[in-house]
């Protein structure tokens, strides 16, 4: 629940921003009159984007406890992993900029002199964060189950759209930066417990026969058939018996992703040492 809580979070203020930016642009040029074209836009991706998620489910569920299955979730599982570590990561490069190449591209659209231009503009926009949080959510679902992810992707939605709506109707002011800065470090947690699942999956197919014996057995304590063990489970990427395997790669991933993503290596790098100093100083003197 609360992976689908932040992940809808974080698409729904996104998906916010775009919208915003499109038709703050198009009042600015006096073109009023093609929101509905950026709207039509936006409501087919959405349409899709539902369409799309429910077919995979349905389809996926109708093999439950399959060899099919697996594979399908362990795929699932590597590319939700994936795509959230690069969004979070291209976010944090380009929310600068998005502004600047959203009117860029609304600006072309308009010159061209179609109104298809602006509905696939937005389609495309909001399409891609649709698709994603499809791909989130699926992940979500084979992990923790689909009444836990329903009911936390809802929250997450409303919290998004009232967020948008006290940022854009009443004046409101966030740090957007801070904000994707933590909801993303966050999200790494989540992509390391989907990793972990992967493992799992990877190893039970026989794919990675390696470092497959469970460490401890910790089910007395906290079971993962228990509330809070699936609460564990999706945000921790907690087992009550995991691999060797398991533990390195979360330990790996969350070492090194969050360590890139809060920018830790460039500050290492960039920190000048005690001898650096001193060095500098004694050329500093001589010079004088």
């Amino acid at each position: 629940m609360a992976g689908a809580f932040l992940i809808f979070l974080r698409e729904g203020i996104e998906a916010s921003m775009i919208v915003s930016i499109l038709l703050a642009y198009l009042d600015r040029l006096g073109e009023r009159d093609r929101f509905a074209d950026v709207l039509w836009g936006v409501a087919a991706a959405l349409i899709l984007s539902l369409g799309l998620g429910v077919a995979a489910y349905v389809t996926v569920h109708n093999y439950a406890g399959s060899y099919f299955q697996t594979v399908f979730e362990t795929a699932t599982f590597l590319l939700a992993a994936a795509i959230m570590t690069y969004m979070t990561f291209w976010m944090r490069r380009h929310a600068r900029g998005m502004s600047k190449e959203l009117r860029e591209r609304t600006r072309s659209a308009l010159s061209g002199g179609e109104r298809k231009g602006l509905f696939l503009l937005a389609f495309q926009a909001v399409g891609r964060e649709g698709v994603e949080t499809v791909v989130f959510t699926l992940a979500f679902a084979f992990s923790t189950g689909a009444t836990a992810v329903l009911s936390g992707a809802a929250f997450g939605l409303v919290v998004a759209l009232a967020l948008s709506v006290a940022i854009y109707r009443l004046g409101k002011r966030i740090n957007i930066g801070l904000f994707f800065k933590v909801v993303g470090a966050l999200l790494m947690v989540f992509a390391a417990a989907l990793l972990a699942d992967a493992v799992q999956n990877l190893q039970q197919l026989g794919w990675v026969p390696v470092l497959d014996h469970p460490l401890w057995n910790s089910s007395a304590a906290l079971s993962d058939n228990s509330m809070l063990g699936d609460v564990a489970h999706s945000f921790l990427g907690y087992t009550a018996q995991p691999t060797p395997l398991q533990a390195v790669v979360w330990v790996a991933y969350l070492a090194i992703a969050v360590s890139a993503f809060l920018g830790l290596f460039g500050r290492l790098r960039t920190r000048p040492t005690a001898g650096g100093q001193d060095s500098r100083r004694k050329a500093e003197m001589k010079a004088s």
